[in-house]
């Protein structure tokens, strides 16, 4: 994909400097900037990027059961407690409980990869268009925000993680989201440490895009301290919308930490890197030090497939309801199915 000379001319960074750093037995290289704060565990990151893959899948009926081809491997044994899919929004999720980690894991579905050249068009224009509540100065990404707060993916995210709990126990909560999905990833792990506490709730997102501002990012850091976010090579969406380090706080501003995964070619040999970031969510020697214009680095994490099963806008396929899921049902144009019935409950019973 092409984009426009003037989105090219923003986005280039200075050269990266050269690191030392020994690779382990895995042929893969670990360069530490910075020590302290949320350790980056890269067996974790193989396991939750499958997850943020599986979210993609159209086919209900073998994502519940998970049967699906991606809902393998790394993610064996997993349960499905429920998938809620906005129609009119073009948003997926689903909530389950993992056997290791074994915690609650909820992912988010990023765009749809027949639409993602206009999405990242239209991404590069976004303005910081509302203030966070509660939080004076800080500002996000209208859209991002909107797509979770004021939707009915957060009630029924809410509903399952009680009806999860209630059935496995007071498990911690993993969330995970590529792209789009980062974005809304983000904003619920917000949500669910302010209302569960910042220990039982870690965020690990793909390939995600800014969503606030300066003051925004460094509320986000100290809420959410148990956070990883993982970018790819020369991966076009972490530069979007621009940072612009001249307008203060009227700028976006990713939060902290990132982790930077980037090959080094010498001749024949291709040494793979995973480059842990400084706190300020912003390091000049990680993805900023390179050109962000590749929509095939976005599509690849881990060398795991981050896009949609289906060439249709939204589509999703469900079969006929039978023992495995018996409740599925439709809420204001978002279709839930839910692997246990509803039970009336509030949300300060959780």
């Amino acid at each position: 994909m092409l984009l426009r000379p003037l989105l090219l001319a923003v986005l280039l960074a200075s050269a990266s400097s050269p690191f030392a750093a020994a690779a382990d037995e895995q042929g893969v290289t670990r360069a530490k900037h910075y020590g302290g704060g949320y350790p980056y565990n890269h067996t974790l990151a193989r396991i939750l990027v499958d997850y943020a893959s599986a979210v993609y899948t159209s086919d209900l009926t073998s994502l519940i059961t998970w049967t699906c081809p991606r809902c393998k491997g790394h993610t064996k044994g997993f349960e499905i407690i429920e998938i809620i899919v906005d129609v009119e929004s073009c948003l997926q999720a689903f909530v389950g409980v993992a056997p290791d980690p074994r915690s609650i894991i909820i992912a988010f579905r990023g765009t749809q990869q027949h639409s993602v050249s206009n999405w990242i068009e239209d991404l590069f224009w976004k303005q910081l268009d509302v203030s966070y509540p509660g939080m004076p100065d800080a500002m996000v990404h209208h859209g991002f925000y909107s797509a979770y707060y004021n939707t009915t993916v957060r009630h029924e995210i809410l509903e399952a993680i009680r009806c999860a709990r209630k059935t496995y126990g007071k498990l911690p909560i993993n969330v995970v989201g590529h792209s789009m999905g980062g974005a809304l990833a983000s904003f619920c792990a917000l949500d669910l440490s302010v209302q569960f506490g910042s220990e039982e709730v870690e965020l690990m997102t793909f390939g995600q895009p800014r969503i606030g501002n300066p003051a925004f990012a460094a509320y986000f850091a100290e809420q959410v301290p148990k956070t990883i976010r993982v970018t790819h090579q020369n991966d076009v969406v972490p530069h979007l919308p621009p940072y612009y380090y001249y307008l203060r706080e009227w700028t976006y501003h990713h939060f902290p930490r990132e982790v930077w995964l980037h090959e080094i070619i010498e001749g024949n040999v291709i040494t793979r890197n995973e480059t842990i970031c400084d706190e300020s969510g912003e390091d000049p020697t990680c993805s900023r030090s390179v050109y962000g214009i590749s929509v095939a680095d976005h599509l690849e994490y881990y060398g795991v497939t981050l896009h949609a099963d289906s060439s249709g806008t939204c589509q999703f396929v469900i079969g006929a309801a039978n023992s495995v899921y018996s409740y599925v049902r439709e809420v204001n144009g978002t279709i839930i199915v839910s692997r246990y019935p509803q039970e009336p409950h509030t949300l300060e019973s959780m």
